[in-house]
């Protein structure tokens, strides 16, 4: 299992209809060979920041199908125009 993990920063007042958004955008990641399940949270401390936790059965499974698949087209048309600035993206695994 991968653990995709990004810290998203959503510009103010922008908030609710990028949750929104997002909930829509479940599907297309959802579709994906290899998904398992993805988590979004809010920050409470800081106003438009949200975590972003993608479960993969391996990091191909995210980089390569569903990165050059059309649900990613979807997903960039409904979510990228949030985003300031751009987030980065970091895979983990687990350990022992």
């Amino acid at each position: 299992m991968i653990l995709e993990a990004a810290i998203l920063h959503v510009i103010l007042g922008k908030e609710r209809q990028f949750e929104q958004d997002f909930a829509t955008a479940g599907k297309y990641i959802s579709a994906i060979q290899g998904y398992q399940k993805h988590s979004l949270s809010r920050c409470i401390e800081q106003p438009g920041k949200y975590i972003l936790l993608v479960e993969w059965d391996t990091l191909e499974d995210h980089t390569v199908g569903f990165r050059q698949s059309p649900q990613y087209q979807e997903w960039k048309k409904l979510l990228h125009h949030y985003y300031d600035p751009f987030p980065v993206v970091e895979h983990f695994e687990p350990v022992g």
